[in-house]
C-alpha cells in the first residue's frame, strides 16, 4: 500500500512540475493573415519563430520554451505555436528555457541575414535547440500565432 502512494505522488509529481511561467514579450509581434502562412511573406528582417516540440516532450507539457532574444523577452512558446517579429541582420543571442523536473537553460548564437525566415526552437532530452530552417513544418496549419485572436 506505501509502495502504490509512493508510485501515485511521484507520478503526479513528475507531470505536475513541468509548468514553466510565462514571460510577458517586449518585441512587437506581428499579425499573421494567410493561412496556412506563405514562406513568401517572410522579407526585409520579418522572421518566424515556431515551437518545433516532438510528441514525447507534448505528453508531459515539457514543450513549453521561454525565449529571449539578446535579453529581450519574445515570450513563450508552446508546442504548436509560432510568434512573427522583425529583426535587422546581425548576430542575435538566443536564450531558451524549458522545464521538464528541472529547469533546462541554453544559449544560442544565430546570425540573422536577409535571407533568414523561419527559426525552429524545440526542446531536447537534456536542453534546447535553436535553429534556422528556413522551412515551414508539414503540419504548419495546427500551429497558432501567439497573438490571440479576440
Amino acid at each position: 500500500m506505501k509502495l502504490n502512494i509512493l508510485l501515485l505522488l511521484l507520478i503526479s509529481s513528475l507531470f505536475s512540475s513541468c509548468a514553466l511561467k510565462p514571460i510577458q514579450s517586449e518585441f512587437k509581434l506581428q499579425r499573421t493573415f494567410s493561412d496556412p502562412v506563405i514562406i513568401g511573406e517572410f522579407d526585409n528582417g520579418k522572421i518566424l519563430i515556431y515551437n518545433g516540440a516532438g510528441f514525447n516532450h507534448k505528453i508531459d507539457n515539457s514543450s513549453f520554451i521561454n525565449v529571449w532574444i539578446n535579453n529581450k523577452p519574445l515570450g513563450q512558446l508552446m508546442s504548436n505555436e509560432f510568434a512573427v517579429i522583425y529583426l535587422l541582420p546581425g548576430k542575435y543571442e538566443f536564450k531558451l528555457v524549458h522545464k521538464d523536473i528541472k529547469n533546462f537553460t541554453s544559449i544560442h548564437t544565430i546570425e540573422i541575414d536577409n535571407d533568414t525566415k523561419i527559426i525552429c526552437v524545440k526542446p531536447t532530452i537534456t536542453s534546447n535547440k535553436a535553429e534556422i530552417t528556413n522551412i515551414i513544418p508539414n503540419n504548419f496549419h495546427l500551429f497558432r500565432n501567439i497573438i490571440r485572436q479576440k
